[in-house]
């Protein structure tokens, strides 16, 4: 017996919730604004209105309402982008998101692969140049190639010259809403408490990063970095609280949601330090999210397998 992942009962998708974590999302966005200026608002508004044009389009052509749930998406791809990001970057990523990751499938509660990091993957691979090496420093106001405090640590150095505050406050060059990990921290325990997102994916993800290159620098392996500096440099917290915890894209049974944050943390370790992209959280997203249905399958087999034995 094999069933779909979107058969499987999402609750936890309901439009409160996803008021409630753009809401949180959108806190995020004013904060980088104040950092890193008001490019981070055109960005925000040319993700919107991108999508809304596809999600328009493809409601039109299926007779159906808007799909409610549209203005999630939009508000996470334009936080992971460089706050350098063009209008046309934006506008291609969104809609290529949009399209490619979420529409096709049928919209909310049907697609398999997160939009936002469908849409970052297709910039990277189409403008490395401008995605991967075009960040602006925020206390000097430069545009930087090499100053992201995770390029430094993957090359062996101290991650930014500054101190630990200035990686939680987002005093520092970076995605828009990657920097200020203080507030991710606090906005993600509180969508925790409520129940928005399950505490286990963004436990055993950043768990298992941090054992991992904790192992690795007890064996000697000089490939691994500072454990807990790996948690603090690049997108990882933000990916792990507000894209990897996506009720929709992720595993629906909770031994499939430990199982699916193992795998994350295993996918971004490998990644960020044996290939050649810097940041593998969003690359470990989508390998993951196209596991998920098989986590689940697995447990809803094994029951159905008992039913028919004890039958």
């Amino acid at each position: 017996m094999i069933l779909s992942h979107t058969s499987l009962p999402k609750e936890k998708f309901s439009l409160k919730t996803m008021i409630i974590t753009t809401s949180a999302l959108g806190l995020l966005a004013l904060y980088a604004t104040t950092v890193f200026g008001l490019n981070v608002l055109m960005m925000v508004g040319v993700s919107y209105l991108s999508a809304l044009v596809i999600e328009f389009m493809f409601a039109k052509g299926r007779k159906r309402p808007l799909d409610s749930g549209w203005f999630v998406n939009p508000m996470i791809f334009a936080l992971v982008l460089p706050p350098t990001s063009t209008w046309w970057m934006v506008m291609i990523g969104s809609m290529f998101g949009t399209f490619y990751g979420k529409a096709i499938f049928g919209g909310t509660g049907r697609n398999i692969f997160h939009p936002a990091a469908v849409g970052w993957v297709f910039l990277s691979f189409a403008f490395p140049n401008l995605m991967l090496t075009n960040w602006l420093n925020p206390v000097s106001g430069d545009i930087v190639a090499t100053a992201t405090p995770l390029i430094q640590l993957n090359v062996g150095a101290m991650p930014y010259p500054f101190t630990f505050m200035a990686l939680l406050m987002g005093n520092h060059a970076g995605s828009v809403g990657e920097t200020f990990r203080l507030g991710i921290i606090f906005l993600g325990l509180i969508l925790i408490v409520i129940k928005a997102i399950d505490w286990r994916i963004p436990l055993f993800y950043l768990g298992t990063v941090f054992l991992i290159n904790y192992a690795g620098i007890m064996l000697g392996a000089e490939k691994f970095k500072d454990p807990v500096l790996s948690l603090f440099v690049g997108g990882l917290m933000f990916a792990a609280f507000f894209m990897a915890s996506d009720p929709i894209t992720s595993p629906y049974h909770p031994y499939a949601k430990i199982i699916y944050g193992i795998g994350l943390g295993v996918i971004t370790v490998i990644i960020r330090n044996f290939a050649a992209f810097p940041e593998g959280a969003m690359f470990a997203i989508l390998i993951m999210n196209a596991v998920a249905p098989m986590l689940d399958n697995m447990k809803m087999n094994r029951k159905f397998v008992k039913e028919e034995v004890s039958a």
